[in-house]
């Protein structure tokens, strides 16, 4: 079935390509970071009022990793300790840093009761993979050791991102399952890339080429893997050998989107192994629709229901 943009979907497609806006596969990787970050701005909803916004950096073998962290004011505490998402931006692994999703994870935090940690993990192609995972790893791994002095509650600790940061999401909840933990509560997968194969019929659609077009993708796949097996599971995780045991998911499709189909498998093969599977299907949205509350009213009913997950889980 053909896919129809929601209305104010189709507005805000038609503004960007009346804009003029240049492909980012045109560009260097600085520059197409530059144009995202002044882009998000643009589309980002009123951020409401916190209870803190801080900085944080977590030590790495690489120096640090920079994160912030948001603290509602309020809190859904037991025993003094909070649950805690942590956050990983999306942008094909190139693009995208705490600026650009800022807003929406002061959103999640407010509306969620919860502390969230976004991470600002190495980036494509200055940093190929694996190093976005080690990061995400890394970072999960320290938040769970030092979660007292966080005021955060081991036992409720989340994974989450958009796109790419979807994909780091799925890997660590893979890793943290094999690896000797943390154990997790949840993932929140919100349009993840899944499988590196691109041979999903979303991937051939001409309606699902919106904003992140089929050629785009090419271009960071090919910077952040840089010749790497895009097979192993760390890159693509529907490679993974199976999928029990994982903590319960909520997985986010747009119906415009080259990464619907993948997201969809993904949430079939976590369901079909018995993991506890949310599945949300923006039929009339494109990919990035996510971040946009300021100009489209879906994106906030995403943020809300998603919200509301956050605080069944725990």
């Amino acid at each position: 079935m053909p896919v129809v943009l929601d209305p104010d979907a189709a507005a805000v497609y038609k503004a960007f390509q009346e804009a003029g806006r240049p492909a980012y596969e045109t560009l260097t990787a600085p520059e197409a970071r530059e144009y995202y970050r002044a882009a998000r701005l643009v589309v980002n909803p009123e951020p409401p009022a916190l209870q803190s916004s801080k900085p944080l950096a977590i030590p790495a073998p690489h120096g640090s990793i920079p994160a912030r962290v948001y603290t509602p004011k309020a809190l859904r505490k037991t025993a003094g300790v909070a649950p805690c998402l942590v956050f990983f931006h999306g942008g094909g692994w190139v693009i995208g840093d705490l600026d650009t999703h800022e807003v929406v994870c002061q959103k999640l935090a407010h509306e969620g009761e919860l502390i969230v940690i976004s991470v600002d993990y190495r980036l494509a192609p200055e940093h190929r993979y694996p190093a976005a995972v080690d990061d995400a790893v890394t970072a999960t791994r320290w938040i769970a050791a030092n979660a007292s002095e966080l005021g955060i509650d081991a036992s409720r600790l989340i994974v989450g991102g958009d796109s790419a940061g979807g994909n780091l999401a799925a890997v660590v909840a893979l890793i943290a399952r094999d690896g000797g933990g943390p154990k997790l509560a949840g993932q929140l997968l919100i349009y993840p890339a899944t499988d590196f194969s691109r041979k999903h019929p979303s991937h051939r659609e001409p309606e699902t080429s919106i904003l992140l077009t089929h050629s785009v993708i090419g271009w960071f796949c090919d910077h952040y893997l840089g010749g790497a097996d895009s097979t192993d599971w760390r890159a693509s995780p529907a490679r993974a050998a199976n999928f029990a045991g994982l903590p319960p998911a909520y997985v986010l499709t747009a119906g415009a989107d080259p990464l619907r189909d993948e997201g969809d498998e993904y949430a079939k093969f976590l369901n079909d192994a018995g993991v506890s599977v949310t599945y949300r299907h923006f039929a009339g949205q494109f990919h990035g629709f996510f971040t946009m509350g300021k100009l489209l009213s879906q994106a906030n009913v995403a943020v809300t229901e998603i919200s509301g997950w956050l605080r069944s889980l725990n």
